[in-house]
């Protein structure tokens, strides 16, 4: 077992306690950046995938992992994000210019979402952001001037400096750079007293507002970054889509990305990557199940989104810290082998829940 020996205060708020993680992620760095070299056009295009799923994840681990405000309606700010980047496209904007845009209009609309967020929690939460989603999908079907309605809408090729980034190795850069600052901005934002108010409302919201937190701020805050994360993922979504439709973001996306933060462990930017590379692989993996099923079985058309909903109620019941939270205690195991009790660390009863308090 390692013991990290602290010797100055600003050790509790580094990104890599030791030197043993900065080689490994130095390793896993050089991997995806050499990973596009090594694989074909396909399978670049599905890293890039995982990569977009990741950044949404992001937003929504902040608002579900961090500040424990629930959303079933995350796949709206996605397809704003989304429409809104090839509308500022399409309108003239230079790439990076509109993407920053669609991000900001994101992030505007989600403070406007939030803040019924300040007078519900729960399933209540979910329920609205759920109709929130069902009239997004709406407005973008019937806002034909600027969406396109039904017929859809054309996404056109992103150009920096007239150099394109159209091809599957170029693209696949420009989402693991944009990758890496979202992890940096978040990760960061965590550390500040922002972030630690976010958990402090997570953990119980009479404690963090006895301690003088703003709750209202704080929320509408949560809600917004979180928007624009996952508007952020919508921009660079609609580069890999091609050409958008208000049918590719449904209800089933926003249970993807609920599913993506739940199965790779709550409160834990980790389990954003582990959820995002889980859902990436999960219809390619369903695809062949229903290849190897009888026909009768194989071509249900509810056969996704119930396999998807059978994955998340397991791994609340069985798993409910997730991949991330299983890799721990496999990697705490080994270190203590063969002194490891599984009842040491057995997670006890916790009395200190200030909500039953009336």
């Amino acid at each position: 077992m390692r013991f990290v020996l602290k010797t100055r205060y600003a050790q509790d708020v580094d990104f890599f306690k030791h030197n043993g993680q900065r080689f490994w992620y130095a390793l896993l760095g050089l991997f995806v950046f050499v990973a596009p070299f090594l694989l074909d056009d396909f399978y670049t295009g599905e890293l890039s995938l995982v990569f977009i799923y990741a950044i949404a994840g992001i937003g929504l681990m902040l608002l579900v992992g961090y500040t424990g405000l629930v959303s079933l309606g995350h796949a709206a700010f996605l397809a704003i994000g989304a429409y809104a980047h090839a509308y500022f496209m399409t309108e003239g904007a230079p790439f990076i210019v509109s993407l920053i845009g669609a991000t900001a209009v994101c992030v505007v609309i989600g403070a406007i979402v939030g803040i019924p967020s300040l007078r519900m929690t729960g399933i209540y939460l979910a329920v609205a952001t759920l109709a929130f989603a069902q009239i997004v999908e709406k407005v973008l079907a019937h806002w034909e001037s600027v969406t396109g309605g039904h017929r859809g809408m054309a996404v056109p090729e992103p150009e920096i400096f007239s150099w394109s980034l159209g091809t599957p190795r170029a693209f696949y850069f420009l989402v693991l750079l944009v990758l890496i600052g979202a992890l940096f901005v978040a990760l960061n934002l965590l550390r500040s007293p922002t972030g630690r108010a976010m958990i402090a409302i997570r953990d119980s919201e009479i404690s963090a507002q006895a301690m003088g937190i703003h709750l209202a701020r704080v929320k509408t805050t949560s809600f917004a970054v979180s928007a624009g994360f996952t508007g952020l993922a919508g921009g660079l979504l609609a580069h890999k889509i091609g050409y958008l439709a208000p049918d590719a973001f449904t209800i089933l996306i926003s249970i993807q990305l609920l599913l993506m933060v739940v199965v790779g462990g709550l409160g834990s930017m980790h389990g954003v990557i582990y959820g995002a590379v889980f859902i990436g692989l999960l219809p390619q993996g369903i695809a062949f199940l229903r290849e190897s099923l009888p026909a009768g079985i194989g071509q249900i058309p509810g056969l996704e989104p119930g396999i998807f909903g059978l994955i998340l109620v397991l791994f609340l019941v069985y798993e409910p810290l997730g991949i991330f939270g299983r890799w721990i205690k496999i990697r705490l195991f080994f270190s203590e082998f063969p002194l490891y009790r599984k009842s040491t660390y057995k997670r006890q009863k916790s009395y200190l829940r200030t909500e039953r308090v009336h």
